[in-house]
């Protein structure tokens, strides 16, 4: 019996992530990028992501992030290095935690479900985080269980077991267009002319989605978000021991970072509403006035900081749903195209658990979490995008 055939178009942690999926339940796979891989500018190919199962009052994601973590811990004695640093996540906010605010919400539901987690006062943020300004933020907790993975080099790894798993992998052209005949899609069509037929197309082009495939921008929108990378003069208050990665007041500064890596950066990053703009935009890069209010942030948050050298910037692309969640769904219009987007800037920590879920996706099969990522087109992106983002999504 012949084998399905796929294209996954994007190699990115969702289209990496379905290959192997797709290949190892007997799936003919293609995997076409422009490359270089990891590609640059991909919103994977960072030094960083968190890894986190703070959600607020969404048990869904809650869950979904404790199955990721078990697999992120078995990635590393899979893959005989450590891509996943489990060193916890600090969550502060400027005010008492409330019952309503996502910091107040994620406590509840850890402590319920039963992670190891401490809520921490001004006086204990002073003693045991001492970058931090204490006074600033009198309230919040430490999620023990949290921690951040190397997400450039865990694209490069699964590049490899990709590989290794037979996956054919086209690179140096880009894609055009579906390949559509009578109104079934048949392929994709890639900018020097050549044709790639198979039984069913993956898009996971991330920010890329509405650009790519025009008739997605009324639910898609991409958006741009400043991270700076910073050397700080003393170091050693930046370890992961006395700064775990943070959460500053997330839903109402957009700050958030980690500690001090292996190449002595602390990474500052803003998850906000972003600016609109195409991934391959000219202005995708960091402004002055970006920068100035990363700056007034840190003066006001973590004095030690303030005047750090910046060693990098970039822009991280999201490509934004209008409700924040997922989008792994068949086209109703074209069944065999599969789209798997709206990371919304809280994609990565669910790498090892994305992959089924797209699989399914294509296969058709029964997955609870396929209906809360379902097709939806009723309301237009951006629409509700304050909400969404706001829940302290990252």
């Amino acid at each position: 019996m012949k084998k399905p055939r796929a294209i996954v178009v994007g190699a990115g942690i969702n289209g990496v992530v379905a290959a192997i999926e797709l290949r190892k339940r007997g799936h003919q796979v293609v995997l076409v990028d422009p490359g270089p891989l990891p590609h640059p500018l991909a919103a994977s190919t960072d030094i960083s992501k968190a890894v986190r199962a703070a959600y607020g009052a969404d048990e869904d994601y809650t869950a979904l992030a404790e199955q990721s973590r078990e697999i992120w811990r078995q990635w590393n004695v899979e893959f005989g290095v450590e891509l996943y640093h489990e060193i916890g996540f600090l969550f502060m906010r400027q005010r008492s935690m409330q019952p309503g605010d996502f910091e107040y919400e994620s406590f509840k539901v850890l402590e319920r479900r039963g992670h190891r987690i401490e809520r921490i006062s001004s006086k204990q943020l002073l003693e045991r985080f001492p970058a931090w300004n204490g006074e600033r933020y009198p309230d919040g907790f430490l999620d023990l269980e949290a921690g951040y993975a190397e997400s450039g080099r865990v694209v490069a790894t699964l590049i490899r077991r990709a590989k290794s798993l037979g996956v054919e992998f086209h690179q140096t052209t880009k894609f055009r267009d579906l390949d559509e005949t009578g109104g079934r899609v048949k392929g994709i069509l890639l900018e020097n002319g050549e044709k790639i037929a198979a039984d069913t197309v993956v898009m996971a082009v991330g920010a890329w989605t509405p650009y790519a495939l025009p008739f997605t921008r009324n639910f898609f929108r991409a958006s741009g978000q400043p991270v700076f990378h910073l050397k700080p003069e003393k170091p050693d208050l930046f370890t992961p021991e006395r700064f775990p990665i943070f959460g500053a007041d997330i839903s109402t500064t957009g700050y958030y970072g980690f500690p001090l890596n292996r190449d002595g950066v602390v990474k500052i990053a803003n998850h906000g509403c972003g600016r609109e703009m195409s991934p391959d935009s000219p202005e995708r890069a960091v402004t002055k006035e970006e920068e100035n209010k990363m700056r007034q942030f840190l003066s006001d948050s973590f004095p030690g900081l303030a005047d750090a050298p910046i060693v990098f910037t970039r822009i991280c692309l999201y490509c934004d749903t209008h409700d924040g969640n997922f989008w792994i769904a068949p086209d109703p219009e074209r069944p065999e195209l599969i789209i798997a987007a709206g990371d919304c800037g809280h994609g990565f920590k669910f790498a090892p658990v994305l992959g089924e879920i797209i699989a399914d996706a294509v296969e058709g099969k029964s997955n609870p979490l396929l209906e809360k990522f379902r097709w939806r087109p009723e309301v237009k992106a951006g629409e509700t995008k304050e909400a969404a983002r706001f829940r302290g999504n990252l």
